[in-house]
């Protein structure tokens, strides 16, 4: 079975990613690969920061590799909070925050178009491959639903009545931006074995 490294620290992500390739490949953690270190995310695209991580793990342990980063972009907000989502109300990384901040800046529009775009970044044998993968939808008014993390609370994907957290994985699989990015990386890595 084919092993990858997913550079990231958050468990939400790696549980989603290991939801979505079942038993297809073998993908260890960071933390289980014995890397603890914070990659930063200096960028002002996703598809530079996914290439950061990546390329960091890639460079510390000569494995391939991926990693992503993803976006809620906002019409209203011009594309906000983008590439800046996990510190859209600061250094914290407070979703409760992120949240109500753009609640609050939301508060008088009817505008409520959105997306979340998530870009990967995937190193293989010293090449860099990118997959994107979107989910269209709107902005609650107020936050809806106890699952997932991040602002699925305020977030309705196109065509459906329910909110991200009031999903259960596999609604959510269904229409997730994640999930489709990953089904890319799949086909890809399939045609590499």
């Amino acid at each position: 079975m084919n092993t990858l490294i997913f550079a990231t620290n958050n468990q939400h992500k790696v549980d989603e990613v290991r939801q979505v390739l079942g038993n297809q490949f073998a993908i260890i953690t960071l933390k289980e690969a014995g890397i603890e270190i914070d990659i930063p995310e200096p960028h002002d695209t996703l598809e530079a920061n996914a290439s950061e991580k990546s390329t960091t793990i890639q460079q510390l342990t000569g494995k391939n590799c991926f990693s992503e980063d993803t976006g809620l972009e906002i019409s209203f907000l011009n594309g906000a909070p983008g590439v800046k989502s996990a510190r859209f109300a600061g250094e914290g990384r407070s979703f409760k925050a992120n949240i109500e901040k753009v609640l609050q800046l939301m508060a008088d529009t009817t505008q409520r178009q959105a997306q979340f775009r998530t870009v990967i970044s995937l190193l293989l044998d010293g090449k860099e491959f990118q997959f994107e993968g979107i989910c269209e939808g709107e902005i609650l008014t107020e936050e809806r639903g106890e699952k997932g993390f991040g602002y699925d609370p305020i977030f309705i994907p196109k065509g459906s009545k329910l909110s991200f957290a009031e999903m259960n994985p596999e609604q959510k699989n269904a229409c997730s931006h994640r999930k489709k990015a990953m089904d890319k990386l799949i086909l890809f890595l399939q045609t590499k074995q």
